[in-house]
Formats: structure tokens, sequence, C-alpha cells
């Protein structure tokens, strides 16, 4: 697992700076209801796509929280007095406060189901009657691209899928939350090359292939005889699923039966 307060400085460049950003936040906002006036991003981490949430929308307010004090303190100097440091299993919000919650990139963290479990009852605690959830799924399988790359990596052992898409909305009806849109959008810049997938995996990136093992070099040997080395192959798409709160007395919503 990536110490994510190392990882700060880089993160942003390391994943697609800001076109990867206005891809995330436009993605997001497309499952966002035009009528919602405040919004939380659980694990906003730098903040690169919390602020674009914020100027996208006028009269949107938007509060960003994260456990990582460095990403904590990136993300409050991008929006100042609007980020929390916080535990998103844990969120220091009164219930129903928000009209839209956000976790991007955060379900697949998540050590086990209990603490997957405990992030969506906490994202659908703090949320209105009428509000959304959005979340990414499955952010693992968004990097198989089906490259030569992918190839290799394919005979890994296989690594925990905390995020996997039924599981998710399991867990989101057993807090009332009914399905309300999906999206995608392109990872810009994150496109893997041999080289960078094999500094990769030496930082602990892939959690089957602890920096160290044996077998994790022996992958990395794999990959280093891979032809162009700097090349990137293709972006990554990334899954979104929305999830709506009822409005009280109403569960299905409009044209449930």
């Amino acid at each position: 697992m990536l110490d994510y307060d190392e990882e700060a400085e880089q993160y942003d460049a390391l994943r697609g700076g800001e076109p990867r950003a206005k891809a995330a936040a436009d993605a997001v906002l497309s499952l966002v209801p035009e009528q919602a006036r405040n919004l939380l991003d659980a694990a906003c981490g730098t903040g690169i796509v919390t602020r674009r949430f914020a100027a996208a929308r006028a009269g949107l307010r938007v509060t960003g929280v994260d456990l990582a004090a460095s990403m904590t303190r990136m993300a409050a100097a991008r929006l100042p007095g609007a980020v929390v440091r916080a535990d998103s299993r844990r969120l220091p919000f009164a219930d129903a406060r928000f009209d839209a919650v956000v976790s991007v990139w955060l379900l697949h963290l998540m050590p086990g189901p209990e603490d997957v479990r405990a992030v969506i009852g906490e994202c659908a605690r703090v949320l209105r009657p009428g509000g959304v959830y959005v979340t990414t799924v499955h952010k693992g399988a968004s990097h198989n691209v089906g490259s030569d790359i992918d190839a290799i990596l394919a005979a890994r052992p296989p690594s925990p899928v905390p995020d996997a898409p039924d599981e998710v909305e399991a867990l989101a009806a057993g807090h009332g939350l009914v399905p309300a849109g999906r999206a995608r959008f392109r990872g810009h810049g994150q496109g893997r090359s041999p080289r960078r997938t094999i500094a990769d995996l030496r930082r602990g990136w892939f959690v089957t292939l602890p920096p160290g093992d044996p077998l994790a070099d022996r992958f990395a040997a794999r990959l280093a005889e891979l032809p162009d080395q700097d090349r990137p192959r293709p972006d990554p798409a990334f899954s979104l699923r929305a999830y709506r709160k009822p409005p009280h007395g109403n569960p299905r919503g409009p044209g449930g039966d």
C-alpha cells in the first residue's frame, strides 16, 4: 500500500495532472443534479479535482475531506477554509448535511469489506433525502487496456476487489440508496509504459507484489524485455456509479413499482 503522505508532492504529476482532473470532475458533475448546493468530496486528495467542482457551478459549496495530512494541506491551499482532515469511515458532519457526496478513487483503497461498508454508510448518512452519492467502482480493472504490459501482469496473484460494482450497489441498497446513473472518464496521461510500470512495482503500487519480493523482481524482469520501454500504452477508463437517496416517504422514487 502506498503512503499517501509521501505521495502528495508527486501525486498530481504522476496521475495525469489537470487533464485527468477535468475529465473526472466533468464526469462526476454529469451525475450531480443541477439543484445541488452542498457537495462533499470524500478523500479529496490534493484537491485538484475538488476545486473544479466549485469552479464549474456557481452557487455550489464544496467541502473536501482527506485523511493524509500532506494531501489535506495541498487541498486546503486550493480551497481555503473548505478542507477538513478526517477519516471517510467516520465523517465529522451531521446527518443529511449534503446534497451530493463524492468518493472518487477511494473504495479500492479500503483494507477490507467492513471498511467499504463504513465509507458507504457514512456517505449515505450525511446525504440529504433526494441527494446523490457518486463513486468510482472496480478501479483496478480500469487500468487493464489489453496491452502487452497487461498480458504480463495478468499472471500476477489476484488482488482483492473492495470496490466491485455489484458489492458497492448492494451496500448502497442496504442504506436505502437506489441506482441513479453511470458515467466513464479517461485517465489522461496515465497510460503505462514498461519502464513506468517497473518503477511502480518498485514503490509498492501492486499490493500482491510487494517491493523486494522475488516474484516482483521476476515481473520486473519480464517487463524490462518489452519493446518501446518509454511508450505509454492506452489510458485507463474509469467507471462511476451514482446512487440517490429517495425523498422521505418515497423509497422507490418516481415510477417505482
